[in-house]
């Protein structure tokens, strides 16, 4: 099992600065709470806050022991503000906590299976697949990365969702970060989950 004893050099991601404002802005009625189906709880608006308590060291610990590896930065740090999250956009409802999330092809093989069965003989040559931002092609994916995929959101009833590739790590220990939908021809990618997030929340305002 790969889980650090430290994390002293690691970057600090601003996740309480980002995720209270993305509250603010989805708990406005003039802004975006009219586009719910339904209102937030009244105790999530009096909190102003779309989140839960952070998890603590031990909860963290005990998901990488369950899962064997050592999450990545932003991911943990993330945790450590908010043990899971409400709607970042419309089409992704939940952010699972850290007891929830697990490995897609044990908690959603019916997610994964068509992917793998359909683009099993696709080869993307590396001077395609890591591509980032506006020049990403969406369908240069490596179909085969699906079966050791991190997911980490839950929308009932759809095919949205956030996963997290161990297999593509930065220097800095972070994770490649998918944003998998029906509506896609195959993913939207992320150097890391700040990388995705930072996008959501820019989609969210509509500033993308």
């Amino acid at each position: 099992m790969l889980i650090p004893e430290s994390h002293s050099h690691e970057p600090v991601y601003p996740w309480r600065d980002l995720l209270q404002r993305w509250s603010d802005e989805w708990l406005d009625p003039i802004l975006h709470e009219q586009e719910r189906s339904e209102p937030f709880p009244p105790d999530v608006r009096a909190a102003r806050w779309l989140g839960a308590a952070g998890a603590v060291s031990d909860e963290v610990a005990a998901v990488e022991e369950r899962l064997g590896v050592a999450l990545p930065p932003s991911y943990r740090q993330f945790l450590h503000t908010s043990n899971g999250w409400r709607d970042t956009t419309t089409w992704i409802k939940r952010l699972l906590p850290a007891q929830e999330v697990g490995w897609a092809r044990d908690v959603d093989p019916d997610l994964i299976d068509p992917w793998i069965e359909t683009g099993e003989s696709i080869q993307v040559p590396d001077e395609e697949y890591f591509v980032y931002g506006d020049e990403q092609d969406c369908c240069a994916i490596r179909t085969e990365y699906l079966t050791d995929a991190l997911e980490i959101s839950h929308t009932p009833n759809a095919t949205d969702v956030y996963l997290l590739n161990p297999r593509v790590v930065t220097p800095e220990g972070e994770w490649e970060a998918w944003y998998l939908a029906h509506w896609l021809p195959g993913a939207i990618r992320y150097r890391s989950f700040w990388d995705l997030m930072n996008s959501e929340y820019k989609i969210f305002r509509g500033d993308e």
